[in-house]
């Protein structure tokens, strides 16, 4: 498997896309190799995975588990489509609380690494979108929080004014509160 590895504006942050063969009944693609990942410096360890299902606007996020259960995210979307955003919420990173953006799609077949250290979110732009991610971490309840979406400090570019969040995501801290309490330093 060819894997291309795109780095990003913000350390850490990595998409990725691995070769798919196409033919008239369909395709195949290796979404995960541990050996082909750790040549490009990529070396997880994945324990759990996690697969969801949203329907169109939907926002789920930001959320990250603190040190006490720090968990990464390598994600992708297998139905649908997705707008991914990472947000940086290490405490001494110089792109702290710069966010990064990537569509991914069943179509364009690409994967977002959400290292420890970062709040996730995303939001559905089709009818439903189905998300894969595995992670390096197990969920751990007591361990997680939450970051406002639409912290205007922040200021991420939301396709949607108006998206369906759960009551947990109405609630999220705004950067400035997190930054009184960080999870990571």
């Amino acid at each position: 498997m060819q894997l291309t590895v795109e780095k990003t504006s913000i350390e850490g942050l990595v998409i990725l896309a691995g070769e798919v063969f196409r033919d008239s009944r369909g395709f195949f693609a290796e979404s995960y190799h541990k050996e082909h990942f750790r040549d490009h410096g990529l070396d997880y360890e994945f324990v759990q995975e996690n697969h969801s299902r949203s329907s169109y606007k939907v926002l789920r996020g930001f959320h990250y588990q603190d040190m006490r259960a720090p968990m990464g995210k390598l994600v992708r979307c297998t139905a649908g489509a997705i707008l991914d955003v990472a947000v940086d919420l290490r405490l001494n990173s110089p792109t702290l609380g710069q966010w990064l953006g990537v569509q991914l799609s069943a179509d364009n077949m690409k994967q977002f690494m959400v290292p420890v250290g970062f709040g996730h979110a995303f939001v559905t732009l089709t009818d439903f979108a189905e998300v894969q991610y595995k992670c390096t971490g197990y969920y751990n309840p007591s361990a997680e929080g939450n970051i406002a979406w639409n912290d205007p400090s922040i200021g991420v570019e939301w396709p949607f004014e108006d998206p369906l969040l759960s009551d947990r995501d109405k609630k999220g801290k705004s950067l400035e509160e997190y930054l009184a309490r960080p999870a990571f330093t």
